[in-house]
């Protein structure tokens, strides 16, 4: 499916033609007391450099499953994942010097309570041995960049869950990631906080020039923020269809109203209605 919606500028992807992910024949199993569950089957799935992607899917059809293997933390069954077209697997173990280009957010901010905002920024670079005056240089710009930058001496119980999120988005972007992998970053916020936060994303998506796979439950969201909008069917999940939002960027709320935006959602909508009572 094709749409068009009105463009503010070309879309991110257009000029990089070489995928930055490449996922082929993706099979995911867990054992179980119960026997086998298969989550994912047979994944096939390219993502350009400076794309937004979306995930889409009733919960339990493995869009969670499919992002932690992309990010390194669960070995798929069998298939293939290339980052910049280095494979991130080597059978069951991952090679770490291609998760180094990539970064994580999840719902949970899970910042650490005893660190302020700066520091918990910084934590990744801390781990790696660099140096406290560089980390704190970039834990200041990139403070600024998520629009925090008068509260990197507060703790994060003196923060909102949406500027806890921010902490969180800046703490992943800490090492210069070419990937964002995000996990239903937004879930927990509240409706206004969750709209500027989907905002903030995009500007922070074109300034850092990083590839985005966000993971959510929203199909507004999901149309809102992705170039392309990945639908993945009930377990075992595989993908049902591939919608491109042909809009630029940024993108302004207001896109929402335009006849071909409210067309892809409805569209998305009832398929997942589809699947509901298939």
């Amino acid at each position: 499916m094709t749409v068009d919606l009105p463009a503010t500028g070309p879309p991110n992807a257009a000029s990089h033609p070489s995928p930055e992910i490449s996922i082929t024949g993706l099979d995911k199993q867990y054992k179980t007391e119960q026997g086998t569950v298969q989550a994912l089957s047979g994944i096939d799935l390219e993502i350009e450099k400076e794309e937004f992607v979306s995930l889409i899917g009733r919960s339990g059809c493995g869009k969670t499953t499919l992002l932690r293997i992309m990010a390194g933390l669960v070995p798929p069954t069998s298939g293939d994942v290339c980052i910049g077209g280095r494979p991130l697997w080597i059978g069951t173990n991952v090679d770490s010097s291609v998760i180094r280009n990539l970064g994580v957010v999840f719902q949970d901010a899970n910042l650490f309570p005893w660190y302020d905002i700066a520091d918990n920024i910084a934590l990744p670079l801390k781990l790696r041995g660099v140096g406290r005056r560089k980390r704190r240089a970039r834990a200041l710009e990139l403070a600024e960049l998520v629009g925090l930058g008068a509260f990197v001496d507060n703790y994060p119980r003196e923060l909102s869950g949406g500027m806890r999120q921010r902490a969180a988005i800046a703490r992943a972007l800490s090492d210069d990631p070419e990937l964002l992998l995000m996990d239903e970053p937004f879930g927990a916020l509240d409706a206004m906080t969750r709209d500027r936060m989907n905002l903030e994303i995009q500007r922070i998506a074109l300034a850092t020039r990083a590839t985005v796979v966000f993971v959510t439950h929203d199909i507004d969201e999901a149309a809102f923020l992705g170039d392309r909008v990945v639908h993945l069917t009930p377990r075992p999940g595989r993908i049902e269809q591939i919608v491109p939002v042909e809009a630029g960027r940024p993108r302004a709320y207001e896109v929402q109203t335009s006849p071909a935006f409210t067309h892809v959602v409805a569209s998305l909508r009832s398929a997942l209605m589809e699947e509901e009572h298939a």
